[in-house]
C-alpha cells in the first residue's frame, strides 16, 4: 500500500489528544446530567427534504448514496445526506416519538456531524458537537432560555480552557425592530446583519438595500441596533434611545433583559447582550447565543444556539424549543494548534509489570489482573527482555510505575524518582494524580 494522503477537514487525533477529548467530553457529560439532561443519539443520515428545511445549506451537505445503483434496493437511499448539525435529527426523533416522550423533554446528545465547509483552522467537514435542547409541547415557557447559558458556563468553566463569554440576542428584539423601522423582509434584515463581522458595516447596509429593500436611513438604524452590546439590562435602555416602537421589540427587550439578568446572578460576567448577533439559521424564534473563547476570539463562536418554535410540529401541534452546542472539535482544534493542552502521558496505563522469563509470564500477567481488579489501569511488558530495557519501554509510554514480580515478594518502581518500595497486588495503590492522566 502506498503512502496515503491525507483528507483536510477530517481530523485525527493522537492517542494524547483523544485522551484529553474523553476528559473534556466526561466533563461535558457530567454538567448536562447534573442539569438533568437525558443522553440520546439520532442516526446520522436524514431525507434531504428535511435537511434542507433549515435555511442556507444546500451548500453543506454530504449527500449518502450507493456506489451502485440498486433497482431493487430500498426507495429513497439516493435522497438521504449526512446530518449536518444535531438539532434538525432532533426535531424528527421528537415528532416520531412524541407519545412515548415526557414533556419538557430535555435531551443531550454527543456525536458527530458533517459540513461541506472550506476547511481551515477550527472549522472542519467532520467534527463533533454537544448538543442540548429543551423540547415542550405547544408551548414551551421562556425561563428556558434564560437557563442554557448557565448550562454551557458549568460545563466550559469544567474545562482547563481560556475563559469564556457567551454573547447573546433575541431574534424578536430585531425583527420588532426592523419592522418599526418599516422593512418588509425582516428576515433578509436579519441575515444581512449576520455578516456584520465578515463584511464589516459598509457591506451590510449595501447588502440591506439589496435583499430588504432598506433606504440610506433604515440600514443606518439596522446598524445603529447592531452596535449595542451591555453586560447587564442597561442594553434595553440603549435600544429604547433609538426611538422605535413595535410589541414584538418590547416582549423582546423583556425576555432578554431575564437572560442576561439570570446569568448574572449565576455567572457575574459569564454574558453579554450583544445585538449584533442573528444566527443565520432561519428556524430560530427567540434568544440566540454564540459564545467566544478569550484569546481566540478572532475564530468566531465555539458554541451557539437560540429558541426555536416553528421546527417540528404534527398538525395542529406544535414542539418549541431551545437549545446550544459545543462545537467539541473546534473548541479542541484550536487550544491543539496552540499546544495549549497537554496530557500527562498519552497512554490509560499506570504500571507495566515486568517479566522475569517468559516462562513465568503467567505469574505477571496474575499481578496485572490484581491490579485490574482495584481499578489500575496495567499492562505486562510484551516482552521478557532485561530489566532496563522494560524500564525505557515503559519511559516510552509515559508509564509511571514498573512493577516486579519476585519468589520473595513483589516491588514497585516510581521510574520518574527512582523510588523502588515493597508491594503486593491486592494492596497497593498509586497516588491518586498518578491513576490517569492528567490534562492541564
Amino acid at each position: 500500500m502506498s503512502k496515503p494522503t491525507p483528507i483536510s477537514g477530517f481530523p485525527e487525533w493522537t492517542t494524547g489528544q483523544r485522551i484529553i477529548e474523553q476528559f473534556v467530553l466526561d466533563r461535558i457529560r457530567r454538567t448536562f446530567e447534573l442539569y438533568g439532561f437525558a443522553p440520546l443519539e439520532t442516526r446520522s443520515v436524514e431525507p434531504l427534504d428535511q435537511l434542507l428545511r433549515k435555511g442556507e445549506t444546500s451548500k453543506e451537505v454530504y449527500v449518502l448514496r450507493r456506489l451502485q445503483a440498486d433497482a431493487d434496493g430500498p426507495a429513497g437511499d439516493d435522497a438521504l445526506g449526512l446530518h449536518f448539525d444535531l438539532t434538525v435529527p432532533f426535531a424528527r426523533y421528537v415528532l416520531e416519538n412524541a407519545g412515548k416522550l415526557q414533556f419538557p423533554f430535555r435531551r443531550y446528545q454527543i456525536q458527530k456531524v458533517w459540513r461541506g465547509e472550506r476547511p481551515q483552522e477550527g472549522r472542519y467537514r467532520e467534527f463533533l458537537q454537544a448538543d442540548i435542547d429543551i423540547v415542550d409541547r405547544d408551548t414551551l415557557a421562556v425561563h428556558h432560555e434564560a437557563e442554557m447559558p448557565l448550562v454551557i458556563g458549568d460545563a466550559l468553566r469544567s474545562l482547563p480552557i481560556p475563559p469564556v463569554r457567551i454573547q447573546v440576542n433575541n431574534r424578536k428584539i430585531c425583527e420588532g425592530f426592523y419592522r418599526g423601522v418599516g422593512l418588509a423582509d425582516p428576515d433578509a434584515a436579519l441575515r444581512a446583519v449576520d455578516k456584520l463581522d465578515k463584511i464589516g458595516p459598509v457591506k451590510v447596509a449595501d447588502l440591506l438595500a439589496e435583499t430588504a429593500g432598506a433606504s440610506e436611513a433604515q440600514a443606518k438604524a439596522c446598524l445603529a441596533l447592531a452596535e449595542i452590546s451591555a453586560p447587564d439590562a442597561s442594553f434595553a435602555d440603549a435600544v429604547r434611545s433609538l426611538g422605535v416602537s413595535d410589541p414584538l421589540l418590547d416582549e423582546g427587550i423583556a425576555e432578554l433583559t431575564a437572560v442576561v439578568e439570570t446569568a448574572a446572578a449565576h455567572a457575574p460576567g459569564l454574558c453579554v447582550a450583544d445585538l449584533r448577533i442573528a444566527r443565520g439559521l432561519d428556524y430560530y424564534t427567540g434568544t440566540v447565543y454564540e459564545t467566544q473563547l478569550a484569546g481566540y476570539e478572532r475564530f468566531g463562536s465555539i458554541c451557539s444556539g437560540g429558541r426555536y418554535d416553528n421546527l417540528a410540529s404534527a398538525g395542529t401541534t406544535r414542539f418549541p424549543g431551545v437549545g446550544i452546542s459545543i462545537g467539541v472539535t473546534r473548541l479542541l482544534g484550536l487550544l491543539f494548534g496552540a499546544n495549549a493542552l497537554s496530557v500527562s502521558r498519552s497512554v490509560p496505563t499506570c504500571v507495566l509489570v515486568a517479566v522475569t522469563a517468559e516462562q513465568e509470564r503467567a505469574a505477571s500477567n496474575a499481578v496485572a489482573e490484581a491490579l485490574r481488579s482495584r481499578g489500575i489501569p496495567t499492562e505486562v511488558s510484551p516482552s521478557a527482555a532485561k530489566f532496563g530495557k522494560q524500564i525505557r519501554y515503559a519511559e516510552r509510554r509515559g508509564i509511571p510505575y514498573v512493577w516486579f514480580p519476585g519468589a520473595d515478594g513483589d516491588e514497585v518502581k516510581d521510574i520518574r524518582s527512582g523510588e523502588q518500595v515493597d508491594a503486593a497486588a491486592g494492596e497497593w495503590t498509586p497516588p491518586r494524580e498518578d491513576l490517569t492522566p492528567l490534562v492541564s
